[in-house]
């Protein structure tokens, strides 16, 4: 219990420095199988900055331990953590889940085995029951997270998303407007193809005033659903031009 104490202090200081993209290789100096307790953990953090961060940390500590060797790591080690994170979004886990989806996404999004196995299962926290999932999840700002983790999923593997477009059109119309203005960020990343017909409903957010939280390279900064629509049809318009 004191080394995960000492650890979780380690890293919540580490994130809450202000020049962490310098310092990111100290997170490789531990031991990836020791990380995801404490990282669990400090995806609750009073700091909003530092739950962020346990994000992204969790994400490359669970890819690095995915390609790992010997005792705790590996490919089903890795799978192991997966799991737990799906555990933790479960309603039966008595905790809301905070932070999990993130923390999920950004370690598919580092890992491409990992992405293949379970980009199914994190899109079905967003997408209306079907063939017996029932994973959908009812509160909106878990759904957030929902949102967030397949528009980082898309930056690393969009092909993977090629059966979500419709999960993607219908997060449009989530009734909470930053759920609908991330839904819109992660089709504006995917091939034009596959998008053309929702282009219409991406437009027609394109004045949503709605902020939106937004974690990109490692900063937190914050949006509006608006301009995450705006974003998405230009890169949409700009990838059929070069398709003309």
């Amino acid at each position: 219990m004191a080394r995960f104490r000492d650890l979780k202090e380690k890293l919540r200081g580490l994130f809450a420095a202000p020049n962490l993209r310098a310092r990111l290789d100290e997170l490789d100096a531990f031991p990836a199988r020791h990380l995801p307790g404490p990282l669990f953990s400090l995806l609750l953090d009073r700091d909003e900055l530092v739950r962020w961060r346990a994000v992204e940390a969790f994400g490359r500590a669970v890819a690095r331990m995915a390609g790992g060797v010997g005792e705790g790591e590996g490919l089903e080690a890795a799978r192991v953590v997966v799991r737990q994170c799906l555990w933790r979004m479960n309603e039966e886990s008595g905790g809301l889940g905070w932070g999990i989806p993130e923390a999920l996404g950004e370690t598919l999004a580092r890992h491409e085995r990992l992405a293949g196995e379970f980009h199914r299962v994190l899109a079905s926290y967003v997408r209306e029951e079907v063939r017996g999932e029932g994973n959908y999840l009812e509160h909106p700002g878990l759904r957030r997270g929902v949102y967030w983790a397949l528009s980082r999923l898309a930056e690393s593997f969009p092909e993977l998303l090629a059966g979500e477009v419709g999960t993607l059109r219908a997060g449009l119309a989530d009734e909470d407007r930053g759920n609908a203005g991330l839904a819109a960020r992660a089709l504006g990343l995917l091939p034009p193809a596959w998008t053309r017909q929702a282009r219409a409903e991406v437009a027609a957010l394109a004045d949503d005033p709605a902020v939106v939280p937004l974690f990109l390279n490692g900063e937190l900064t914050h949006s509006t659903t608006g301009a995450l629509a705006r974003q998405a049809l230009a890169r949409m318009d700009a990838d059929n031009g070069r398709g003309k």
